[in-house]
């Protein structure tokens, strides 16, 4: 649906499957997020089929490794004409100058701040000293100084966000779950309308809509919701 800001997340294994999934959702979703799941079973070949229904495309494989290695795996992945690409904040300066250089401008680097699966507890198991909120913050303004096109992050930092990059960069906000739906292995969520009232500018929406009895008839609900 143009203007959508719904990215369904595709996140089977199996390319018939993920395909019959991705053409029910079609006209409902401004585009389809693939992440590592059906990127490691199917390849650029996967994602070439995808691209067939003619929606943008969010490959979500979050690198994180050395810089030459980034910056090898963002000149192939450009080379799939996916619209966005993310790779972790925490790898580093170089690593994301490396990658930004290497997209040249091909695909839109979104740098990953703190996963929604993780909460307080996780980070401070994990030796992170501050806030969750301020290492989101810190990260986020890290990836927007190395030239990083947008971020992703939960929908309770969007606000936040918004304020570190000044210039509205593209807040990409998985964690969305409807109101009547299981949060599963999320922790941070919110809903669809709140998370775009607080300023995100995409939404990844997963399993409430590709798990549901009639996914089109889930992502047409979830667009009414937030057109009211």
């Amino acid at each position: 649906m143009a203007g959508s800001p719904i990215f369904c997340a595709i996140d089977l294994a199996d390319v018939d499957a993920a395909y019959a999934v991705a053409s029910q959702v079609a006209p409902y979703v401004g585009g389809l997020k693939i992440g590592l799941e059906f990127f490691v079973a199917n390849g650029p070949v996967g994602v070439q089929r995808l691209a067939r229904l003619g929606l943008p495309l969010f490959l979500d494989l979050k690198l994180h490794d050395i810089p030459n290695t980034v910056a090898a795996a963002v000149r192939s992945a450009a080379a799939l004409n996916v619209t966005f690409l993310t790779i972790h904040i925490s790898g580093g300066r170089e690593m994301m100058r490396r990658a930004v250089e290497a997209a040249d401008g091909k695909v839109k680097l979104l740098g990953v701040t703190v996963l929604t699966s993780l909460d307080e507890d996780d980070l401070t198991a994990t030796g992170q000293a501050l806030p969750l909120s301020g290492q989101v913050a810190r990260l986020g303004k890290l990836g927007l100084e190395y030239g990083l096109d947008g971020l992703v992050c939960s929908p309770h930092e969007v606000p936040a966000l918004r304020l570190t990059g000044g210039s509205a960069p593209i807040l990409m906000v998985p964690g969305i779950r409807p109101a009547d739906t299981h949060t599963q292995d999320q922790k941070r969520t919110m809903s669809p309308a709140s998370a775009i009232s607080t300023g995100a500018t995409y939404v990844v929406i997963g399993r409430p809509i590709t798990q549901a009895a009639d996914p089109a008839a889930a992502a047409r609900a979830i667009n009414e919701s937030l057109a009211a």
